[in-house]
This record gives structure tokens, sequence and C-alpha cells, in this order.
């Protein structure tokens, strides 16, 4: 199932800026400085610490690996992961998603859904009493 782009998010004027700053000086900053610059529930996140699965997931990052497939949907975007392709669990599937500038200080299950649109059909044989007169042909 092919995703079509991101047809959501605006295209931008100009140079990306995140809180006044471009994204090399964002990829400069450490983690600590850029929580200052994220909402305060993100912040809290990198804060507290992060959890070793959250520290491996960032050495991939890293590092660069092409194949990133992670369960971790609470994972905030930061900027080094910008331009990777990473594959993030929806509980049935792992989704690939490209990490555009936009997406900086959202977490990851925000850009990956775990639950389909109801398309309903129509009623069945016995669910309504009208429904008893409709031919098995």
């Amino acid at each position: 199932m092919a995703r079509k782009e991101s047809s959501k998010i605006p295209k931008r004027k100009g140079e990306f800026t995140f809180r006044g700053k471009s994204l090399e000086e964002l990829k400069k900053l450490t983690l600590d400085e850029f929580a200052l610059l994220v909402p305060a529930r993100q912040r809290r996140t990198i804060q507290r610490g992060l959890s070793e699965d959250h520290k491996k997931l960032l050495h991939k990052v890293k590092i660069r690996d092409q194949n990133i497939r992670t369960h971790l949907r609470d994972m905030v975007v930061t900027p080094e992961m910008v331009g990777l392709k990473i594959a993030i669990h929806t509980g049935k599937e792992f989704t690939p998603v490209e990490i555009i500038p936009e997406m900086l200080g959202h977490y990851f299950g925000e850009f990956v859904l775990t639950r389909k649109k109801v398309a309903h059909g129509a009623a069945g044989i016995g669910a309504t009493r009208s429904s008893k007169f409709i031919p098995l042909k």
C-alpha cells in the first residue's frame, strides 16, 4: 500500500527554522539543548532520561543505519533524524516514514496511525427484519 506524499503539511517558503534556529544550527545542539526548544511534554520526556531502547535507536540514527525499524512510538523526533526513513510499528506492520524538518519535536506515533478507517458494507442477511425477504440469488 503506497502512501501519498504528506499533503497535509504545507509547503514552506524559504529556509526551514525551528524556534528561530536553522536545521544546521539544530544539528549542532546536544539533546539537552534541543530539549529546551521543544514543548513541555517532549522536554519532560527527554529530561527524565531515555530508556536503553531509545538510546539504541539514537545510536542507529547517529551511524546513519539505512534499515531502521522500531516499536518506539514514544520517541521524540530530533534534528539528527531528519532525512532518514524509519519504519515505525503500527501494532500489525511496520510503516516507513520519511523524517522531514516539520516533524521536529513530535512523537513517532503521531505519524503512523494504529487504527484504520471503518468502511461499513451492506447489512448482512438477518441483520434487519426487512432483509429476511431478500432473495439469496
